[in-house]
């Protein structure tokens, strides 16, 4: 081969990387816009929700929203009531679900990966993930309330930690897994026993993680509606008995939303709002309390 077609071939070959490289240039240029198109097609839905919540949500904000109870048509009121009960069942879900689901989620990763047992537990938690969440009012209707004959507190709070703990376990696990190997390996190379290696190592490092989940779930659980329509039911007055049918801010918002009177509509969005700012409240400060030091 002379000189001229070795200059040739190498021309041509630097020719087809050049049109190669524009193609593949291209293609980049496309899909960055393609994905900056959707993205900012998710954000204007989502700064245009939120900016209707505040504006239509601070008419109805004041004193007697946060200290006075649901009130009768055409008459002021607040949703104190009804923010308590959200609050307590919220509370007790969380305090029921959150060790269940961390416990099951370090088994799952830690203890028994792939035996039959592990297999059905996470069938079973996929079943939960993907049920919608009245069919777990209806289930806890069927289990608690109509045998027991009485709308409670108890049921609503159940209904919730049955919610609360497949995202947890869900959560748990996988960020469990994501933590190499070699931290443990390491542990149990300086003679540290299983148990301390996943308190002290591996559940550690996981930390903002699984809080993450747990925060998660209780974003989820703080505006559902469904379950407790069937469990909790509402109360228009202040109770704190969990024995009792009682209020919490889905329902009432519901019921307030759909009603033809202005001031139950105005509580309404100032519902929203209260659980808008509650729920993010909770994710900046799982951030910072998880934050690497």
């Amino acid at each position: 081969m002379t000189t001229g077609d070795r200059l040739l071939r190498q021309a041509a070959l630097e020719e087809t990387r050049q049109l190669k490289y524009a193609r593949r240039k291209l293609v980049n240029r496309i899909a960055l816009t393609l994905s900056l198109l959707a993205m900012a097609f998710g954000l204007f839905w989502l700064f245009w929700i939120l900016f209707e919540t505040v504006r239509l949500g601070i008419g109805g904000l004041a004193l007697a929203t946060l200290t006075e109870m649901t009130p009768p048509p055409n008459e002021v009121g607040g949703l104190a009531n009804a923010m308590y009960g959200s609050f307590l069942m919220v509370l007790l879900a969380t305090f029921v679900g959150t060790p269940i689901g961390i416990l099951a989620g370090i088994y799952l990763a830690e203890f028994e990966t792939k035996g039959w047992l592990a297999n059905t537990t996470r069938f079973v938690n996929d079943i939960l993930l993907s049920a919608p969440s009245i069919v777990i009012g209806l289930f806890v209707y069927a289990v608690i309330v109509a045998r027991f004959k009485s709308f409670s507190g108890w049921a609503g709070a159940i209904a919730l930690a049955l919610i609360v703990i497949p995202v947890v376990i869900r959560t748990t696990e996988n960020m469990l897994q994501l933590i190499p190997a070699g931290l443990r390996e390491a542990a149990y190379a300086l003679g540290a026993p299983k148990w301390k290696v996943i308190l002290s190592i591996t559940l550690k490092a996981a930390r903002a993680g699984v809080v993450t989940g747990v925060m998660l779930a209780i974003a989820r659980i703080a505006g559902e509606t469904a379950p407790l329509l069937f469990t909790a039911l509402n109360n228009q007055f202040w109770t704190s008995s969990m024995s009792e049918p009682m209020a919490s801010l889905p329902v009432t918002i519901f019921k307030f939303a759909m009603s033809p009177y202005e001031n139950w509509q105005k509580l309404a969005w100032a519902g929203v709002l209260l659980i808008t700012l509650a729920v993010l409240g909770l994710n900046i400060a799982a951030r910072v309390f998880t934050r690497s030091k």
